[in-house]
């Protein structure tokens, strides 16, 4: 069940108002974790055995590893975590060849579980004493689809049922970031692809190099949309039931160099790589191991997408990028640009090697990427399938990215401090212009698949 669908909605309203209503009980708790594996059914069946037999394993395991203080026990049970999650992974990944249809990739829940285990290995933090709070937490049914990746040592402390209730501003602030997530996908992600993109990465022969630099920008747009408002509605709708889950991205495209643009894409994936894999690889013993471990994180990132070359080379670009810019800052021993000018190229050439690692991330096969890439180089600019309506809305993407800060932060405000009725009607509006727009429904979230 996904969040762009009426079900959705349904649901979380009952959810809502149950929970609430059961808030200063253990039944909230058990409400939480029945209606998170109720999501895992509605994707398969086979998930209501997959993911409670991971998570009660890695509930013990993570109290066997806090328990043993003989560190080749630890290294032992910590490993048994690792395969276990990993071996999540791989199996709904090669599921499919094995002609068992799998919809849901369990990626997002094994990254999540394994903070928890790996947190306790590390000792930065403790067991959960209950098993109710830990599988609420490790199983949330906002992040299941695409995140935003908890630390479920984080998150469980939240399930306070003692605690007050929500307050007017947090319940406007959770409505306004549902309300901005659907006006993103439907809106703009949806009608990017649906318009011009799809069709150009597609079959990229039949286009120009106009029409398909114009795509390859718009597909820059089309997924950060469409993975942004997944979080925001995925954050929205936590806040409903009083928890906070953390940011996953941070205006990425204003960034002024790749390892900038890596603390706002992404953020809670980028913190995992960063935490717990590249940390965890050997040590800088020779000047060029840090820059090595940072190419092999990245490259591990780029294959956990998806076992293939064009996802490899996606992860080998930015590993590369992120290994000559800690070199370049070496070099000149952290200075940074001081101009405006300065600022605008380094934004520029940040963006647009960005852009060409898309190429590929996007691409069906390194074949495809390279005739999208001889497509652009033939320089026959031409502008045919790039419709005035097209343009606009990707003009919009662009300045919604790069507006002030100020300005989200001073329409969020006005929201919540609008009465509810008034909150309600800006929602049916939003909800009328998505009816009028994406009359043929919403397509699937791009990060569903990983």
């Amino acid at each position: 069940m996904l969040p762009t669908t009426p079900e959705y909605y349904l649901v979380l309203i009952v959810v809502f108002f149950a929970f609430w209503l059961l808030r200063r009980t253990t039944l909230a708790i058990a409400l939480i974790a029945a209606v998170n594996l109720m999501f895992y059914a509605l994707w398969g069946w086979i998930y209501l055995l997959l993911v409670p037999a991971a998570a009660t394993s890695d509930f013990f395991l993570a109290r066997a590893i806090d328990r043993n203080n003989s560190p080749f026990q630890r290294r032992c049970l910590i490993s048994i975590s690792l395969l276990i999650n990993t071996g999540l992974i791989l199996f709904c990944r090669y599921a499919p060849h094995a002609g068992l249809v799998l919809s849901l990739s369990l990626s997002f829940y094994a990254f999540q579980a394994l903070t928890y285990t790996l947190d306790i290995y590390r000792k930065d933090a403790k067991p959960i004493p209950s098993y109710l709070r830990y599988l609420s937490s490790v199983t949330f049914f906002p992040t299941i689809v695409a995140g935003p990746i908890t630390r479920v040592a984080a998150l469980a402390p939240q399930w306070n049922w003692k605690g007050s209730v929500l307050t007017g501003e947090e319940g406007g602030r959770a409505l306004f970031l549902i309300g901005l997530g659907l006006f993103k996908k439907f809106l703009i992600a949806d009608y990017l692809g649906n318009n011009l993109v799809n069709r150009v990465f597609d079959l990229p022969t039949l286009y120009s190099g106009g029409d398909v630099l114009i795509a390859v920008y718009g597909y820059a747009f089309q997924l950060y949309y469409d993975f942004s408002g997944y979080t925001d509605i995925a954050i929205g709708s936590a806040l409903l039931l009083g928890i906070r889950l953390p940011a996953n991205f941070n205006l990425p495209y204003r960034a002024l160099n790749i390892a900038d643009f890596w603390r706002r894409w992404h953020i809670t994936f980028s913190n995992w790589l960063r935490d717990y894999l590249y940390f965890s690889l050997p040590g800088p013993r020779t000047r060029v191991m840090p820059y090595i471990s940072l190419i092999i994180t990245m490259a591990v990132g780029g294959l956990w997408h998806g076992i293939g070359w064009t996802f490899l080379i996606w992860g080998l670009l930015h590993g590369t990028g992120l290994a000559f810019f800690r070199l370049w800052q070496a070099l000149r021993k952290g200075r940074k640009p001081a101009s405006l000018a300065g600022k605008l190229a380094a934004g520029l050439l940040t963006f647009h090697f960005v852009l060409l690692a898309w190429i590929f991330f996007r691409a069906a096969n390194v074949e495809t990427a390279l005739k999208i890439l001889g497509q652009i180089g033939s320089l026959r600019f031409s502008f045919d399938n790039a419709t005035p309506m097209f343009m606009l809305v990707l003009a919009i993407a662009a300045a919604g990215h790069f507006l002030p800060k100020s300005w989200y932060d001073l329409s969020l405000l006005q929201f919540t401090r609008t009465p509810a009725v008034v909150q309600a009607a800006v929602l049916a509006l939003l909800l009328v212009a998505i009816r009028f727009v994406a009359s043929t429904g919403a397509a699937p979230f791009i990060y569903s698949k990983f």
